[in-house]
């Protein structure tokens, strides 16, 4: 027995001793790792991407969003001497190429070139993402009726250069020509929105929430649960389970936005509880994070109804 006891302790003081050395010896994490909000200097205009960098067994990886798509994994990443580069396998965009980011860390900021869609070369920035976390929970202030069931007051075409085809029609708002996104006037912070919604047969839509987050909407009744099925969180969170109903039914959803902190209700199930949004989602208007946002009807991928679009605001925090 004493025999035992003293193997024991022998092998107990073992594994600390190792577990001290091996902490010592452990190098710091890169200076890259974490998530950056990317603002792409296009030829034709600014557009947002976003960046993940993790680190595992010294190995550095993540993922990656782009001007329009879901999260995707990253292909490789390279960081040497306050130098990085990010390549990312294409995926709605019109080339075969890798996407490759090179640029560098200067005072805690990305900056760097990636080549556009025609092979030149386009500049980058990033910033560290902000958390969003709140201090205290939200004290909610009076609901503000977003669309009348009159007309388009209050609302705006996403692209003013486009015909917009959402008119108001049978007290609600229809996007009847596709091809353009519907934007509130007033921006938000935090919420709790309200909407009722009804699609046709193998419609697909989407509202986004701050202007940045897509909660996804779609015919696709019946199907798995999943973050690019209707009441995900495009490409990063999947609802508890898909609680669509038949395409030309009506349907509504209450979604709660604090912080990066979603929760959710479709048809009167709760899908989403207390989820971290990692990022933006494609086709965000922008990706400063922490600014305030309209919210935004998608429009450019097919005709949908929307009724009874009812915000109620977070109030301001008070410095007292």
């Amino acid at each position: 027995m004493k025999q035992t006891l003293v193997a024991l302790a022998a092998a107990m003081l073992a594994f600390l001793l190792f577990g001290v050395r091996s902490g010592a010896a452990r190098a710091p994490a890169a200076p890259v790792v974490g998530r950056w909000d990317l603002t792409v200097h296009g030829a034709g205009g600014d557009y947002p991407s976003w960046l993940e960098v993790t680190e595992s067994g010294g190995h550095l990886g993540g993922r990656f969003v782009g001007e329009f798509g879901s999260a995707r994994p990253v292909k490789e990443v390279i960081f040497t001497d306050d130098r990085l580069v990010v390549v990312v396998a294409p995926q709605y965009e019109s080339r075969r190429a890798d996407l490759r980011f090179e640029g560098r860390l200067v005072a805690g900021r990305l900056e760097g070139t990636t080549a556009g869609p025609r092979g030149n070369a386009v500049k980058w920035d990033g910033r560290r993402a902000p958390s969003l976390k709140r201090a205290a929970e939200p004290r909610w202030g009076a609901p503000i009726t977003l669309f009348d069931g009159k007309d388009l007051a209050g609302w705006h075409a996403r692209e003013a250069a486009q015909g917009n085809g959402w008119v108001a029609r049978r007290e609600a708002l229809v996007n009847a020509t596709p091809g353009n996104d519907l934007v509130t006037d007033r921006t938000f912070t935090d919420f709790k929105l309200h909407a009722e919604f009804n699609y046709p047969a193998e419609s697909n839509s989407g509202i986004y929430l701050r202007g940045r987050y897509e909660f996804q909407i779609q015919d696709d009744f019946g199907q798995p649960a999943a973050s690019d099925n209707t009441g995900g969180i495009y490409g990063f969170l999947a609802p508890r389970v898909n609680a669509a109903r038949r395409a030309g039914e009506w349907q509504s959803c209450d979604i709660t936005l604090v912080g990066r902190i979603v929760t959710a209700t479709l048809n009167g199930e709760k899908i989403l509880d207390n989820q971290e949004i990692p990022g933006i989602t494609g086709g965000a208007l922008d990706s400063h994070e922490e600014a305030p946002e309209p919210i935004f009807l998608q429009g450019d991928h097919g005709p949908i109804e929307y009724r009874n679009l009812i915000l109620t605001p977070a109030q301001p925090a008070s410095n007292g």
